[in-house]
């Protein structure tokens, strides 16, 4: 569990850190995004991968999993595995409306100099004041969040889990995230610590798979007002990253990035 929970933070700074061109991308896949009936089962693939949901690289740990259902309420998954590529998992969705699925991960890394010694560590920000003096020579504090996060709804979408979690960067959506239509409009909100976050360039890319000649991607940045207006070309499933920060994450700065994956139908 610690070689885990150590390998999870890792990769999550190499993520941030990285250059967009370079990083490999996390991401969250259900099986099904909009479901009927009373009651249902959905799957979640949880992977990193060069490839756009194609299990080629490394899976994405299940640290940090955080499900909001309808009305708020807090539900757990079901049959967590990680294997080679991939890690999964299911839940159930007992209450008609939609269900916010995500992977919250936060970390810090600090320097600080010890009898003529550089030291470091790394670790949650819980874990920080236990372990890093707080007067130590030449302190250096980088702090570093992630958010890769999904959306299902089984019937009659609804709203109440779609608010600002109030930390990080997040991509809220203004239109249904299980109402994306090909070629239609849709408006997200780029929030940083429960505020608008203007001029956040956000990337949205279309997961066509290996095969595909002409990769989907485009950037967008986004207004005074941290709106971002989007026009899905084609139905499929969409990968969207913003990534936010002051400084050098390397030397005492901070970054935040959050991840969606959503499900655009045809016309």
């Amino acid at each position: 569990m610690l070689r885990e929970k150590t390998f999870l933070m890792i990769l999550v700074a190499a993520v941030l850190l990285a250059p967009a061109a370079e990083a490999h991308r996390m991401w969250l896949l259900p099986s099904s995004t909009v479901l009927s009936g009373t009651e249902a089962w959905v799957t979640i693939d949880a992977a990193v991968s060069n490839t756009l949901f194609v299990f080629e690289h490394r899976p994405l740990r299940l640290d940090g999993i955080v499900i909001e259902g309808p009305g708020g309420r807090r539900l757990a998954p079901s049959n967590l595995h990680t294997g080679q590529f991939r890690s999964s998992f299911d839940l159930k969705l007992d209450a008609a409306g939609t269900y916010r699925i995500s992977v919250v991960n936060r970390s810090v890394m600090a320097s600080w100099k010890e009898n003529g010694e550089i030291r470091r560590w790394r670790g949650s920000p819980e874990q920080m004041s236990g372990s890093v003096p707080s007067q130590a020579e030449g302190l250096q504090v980088s702090r570093m969040e992630m958010r890769v996060e999904t959306y299902v709804t089984l019937g009659k979408p609804s709203r109440d889990v779609l608010r600002t979690a109030g930390a990080g960067l997040e991509i809220l959506p203004e239109t249904h995230p299980n109402d994306l239509v090909a070629g239609e409009e849709a408006v997200f909100v780029l929030v940083r610590d429960g505020a608008p976050a203007p001029g956040t360039e956000l990337t949205v890319a279309l997961g066509a798979g290996r095969h595909a000649e002409k990769p989907f991607e485009q950037k967008l940045v986004s207004g005074p007002d941290g709106r971002v207006r989007i026009r899905f070309p084609a139905p499929g499933y969409y990968w969207l990253q913003a990534t936010a920060g002051e400084g050098n994450p390397q030397s005492g700065g901070s970054r935040a990035t959050c991840v969606v994956t959503l499900e655009v139908l045809p016309q």
